[in-house]
């Protein structure tokens, strides 16, 4: 098999980025697009030792019924999204079945897997927006990155976003062209609109940031008064001088109206300030961590510990059914948003801690820190080892883990199985529809 080979292929199965996967001799092929069932001729387009990249070169001579129009003009170009050429439900149980394929290969652990909890509606589900910008300053776009790319896919309008973002996308670029404003070119490192990133609430208010390559936006006023009208609360500048693929720095300044955004999750009551990490699709994120606090069955004279716990959502979530609840964060600004988001709903039993996990949860439990139940939400990595023992050594009966990584649960699943826990049930969520993403909640048990 050799690059721009042409071989007819029929796609057997999804792969985990929701790409057919084929077989040519025994080899897998990933083809982007193509759904099991369907046959087409596919190009090769990258040949390793043991797999290999193709690309479709026609649409399918017979269309899968699990098929039908994306509705999105720029996919698949736009990257943003991997399954919008099929069924919403057939995503769901693609999503099921990569969760039990993960658990079983990598984890060695066979598990019942429920249907995805899906939205009724998945559309304008994402709360927050980040569009890198390109073009001229006569013809400035907004959009998104093309896959394994920096190029900018001019997409301005996404199903996916929230109102009134869009709105606020289209007056951006309005006032762009009006004011001759440069975008940033990453390769000279000039111009000056790197990012504009619009985080919104369930009110449609919004908080619009503008990602610059210096302190000064010219035209600033007009931008406000452009934007006020759409619901846009604040403006703020995000100062980023670095040749860095990082979009915000650590240096705010705020151009016009308040510092943070307000926004209700689990019946709670968040202000949220630019830098603020706050989960994107706020009506799943309440089926995810109901879910995770019904795994929990958190009793009144308990104590809860939430490793990772960002500005405390699911922590103060527990707080309410348990007798405290522990949070452990990295990040010192997410550490003071919780413990203000705690004064903020009156809530006294949940304290937080600042540091590593690997390294502060060992330290309170060597202090004699024992908890009855374990919450962990950790990166895409997964967990350190260190992590593992230590809340092996807190000795919960439960541990809860959410993930946004399957492949890293059932790693680390395997890895608490042996420090005596097993894993009893798990609920997947789909919190990125029409992508690859999914959410999985996983209970592990202390067995006796």
């Amino acid at each position: 098999m050799q690059k721009n080979e042409i071989f007819r292929m029929t796609a057997e199965k999804f792969g985990a980025e929701m790409e057919g996967i084929c077989r040519l001799d025994g080899m897998p092929v990933f083809v982007p697009g193509l759904l099991p069932g369907e046959a087409t001729d596919v190009r090769i387009v990258k040949a390793e030792k043991r797999y290999a990249f193709g690309r479709m070169e026609a649409p399918p001579a017979v269309p899968s019924a699990d098929r039908r129009d994306p509705g999105c003009p720029v996919y698949p170009r736009c990257g943003g999204c991997s399954c919008r050429h099929m069924q919403y439900e057939t995503t769901l149980e693609a999503k099921r079945l990569q969760v039990r394929d993960c658990f079983e290969r990598i984890g060695g652990i066979r598990i019942d897997v429920p249907p995805v909890l899906g939205m009724e509606d998945p559309a304008a589900y994402r709360n927050k927006t980040s569009l890198p910008c390109g073009g001229t300053a006569e013809n400035p776009v907004l959009g998104f990155y093309a896959p394994r790319s920096h190029a900018v896919i001019p997409a301005a309008s996404c199903p996916n976003a929230m109102a009134p973002a869009n709105a606020i996308a289209e007056a951006f670029l309005t006032w762009m062209r009006k004011n001759r404003i440069e975008p940033y070119r990453e390769e000279s490192h000039t111009g000056l609109i790197r990012h504009l990133v619009i985080r919104v609430n369930r009110e449609g208010e919004s908080m619009v940031t503008v990602v610059c390559n210096g302190r000064k936006l010219p035209h600033a006023e007009a931008l406000a008064e452009t934007l006020k009208p759409l619901g846009a609360v604040s403006l703020f500048i995000n100062e980023n001088t670095d040749r860095t693929n990082v979009i915000l720095s650590d240096r705010f300044h705020l151009i016009y109206g308040k510092e943070t955004l307000p926004d209700i999750l689990c019946g709670l009551r968040f202000e949220l300030s630019p830098a603020s990490f706050f989960q994107v699709n706020p009506v799943q994120t309440e089926k995810l961590y109901a879910a995770a606090l019904d795994f929990a069955a958190l009793q009144p004279e308990e104590t809860v510990c939430d490793v990772y716990c960002g500005a405390g959502t699911i922590t103060l979530a527990a707080a309410s059914r348990c007798l405290s609840a522990v949070g452990i964060e990295i990040v010192p600004a997410a550490v003071e948003n919780a413990r203000q988001n705690a004064a903020r709903n009156g809530i006294t039993n949940a304290v937080f801690h600042t540091g590593p996990a690997e390294e502060l949860l060992p330290r309170m439990v060597k202090e004699g820190l024992r908890c009855d139940a374990v919450l962990v939400d950790p990166p895409r990595k997964g967990l350190e080892p260190a992590v593992i023992r230590a809340i092996a050594e807190a000795n919960p009966s439960r541990v809860v883990y959410v993930s946004c990584n399957v492949a890293t649960q059932a790693r680390d699943a395997a890895l608490f199985r042996e420090a005596g826990y097993a894993a009893k049930k798990v609920q997947p969520v789909d919190m990125f529809c029409w992508t690859s993403g999914i959410e999985n909640v996983a209970l592990l048990e202390k067995q006796h």
